[in-house]
């Protein structure tokens, strides 16, 4: 079984001693690719693969696997959803960090190996702030997601929402140039 914090270390760790730049989601994604098909013999190493070459059938909140690492018979399979924000929307894009989890649990349910999200960010206000009520305190001060959670801003603001079945800890890791990242594991 893969370690997939262990990866996700050695990756950081690697593009910061060759100064690869990550610049973008894009340049994230594939930079992680890159890197997992370089560490992982006897895996394919696919991205935005559909869930369904996985499951037939299964409705999930997303449709896409940003990372599909899988062995041949698909007996060990294991979905990575990445996020790097540049633009604000802060508690939208929290928001989205909260969905990326979900469809991991999902894609746990219906028989993935491990699932985990990968959270890098620039801009200071995703993990500090004045305000740490409402989806803030999750990234700001209690740094674990769980439960209901509810859509920050926009027409479905209070309405809309997203049920996590498990409690994640997480703890914000930082890298050069300002950045941080975390991740969950499920």
């Amino acid at each position: 079984m893969l370690d997939l914090k262990s990866l996700v270390e050695r990756f950081f760790f690697y593009i910061e001693a060759e100064e690869i730049e990550i610049y973008n989601e894009f340049s994230f994604q594939h930079e992680l690719g890159i890197f997992l098909r370089r560490e992982l013999e006897g895996y394919k190493i696919q991205f935005e693969r559909n869930v369904s070459y996985f499951s037939k059938g299964k409705v999930t909140i997303k449709k896409e696997i940003d990372i599909s690492v899988f062995n041949e018979d698909k007996s060990e399979r294991y979905a990575i959803e990445l996020k790097h924000p540049l633009n604000g929307q802060y508690p939208e894009q929290m928001y989205s960090f909260v969905k990326d989890i979900k469809f991991m649990e999902e894609l746990k349910e219906s028989g993935f190996t491990k699932t985990a999200v990968v959270v890098l960010v620039s801009n200071r206000p995703f993990y500090e702030g004045r305000s740490n009520q409402g989806i803030y305190r999750y990234f700001r001060e209690e740094y674990r997601v769980y439960g209901e959670i509810y859509k920050p801003t926009g027409a479905m603001k209070g309405k809309e929402s997203i049920v996590l079945k498990g409690q994640y800890n997480f703890k914000w890791q930082s890298l050069e140039d300002n950045k941080k990242y975390f991740m969950i594991e499920i």
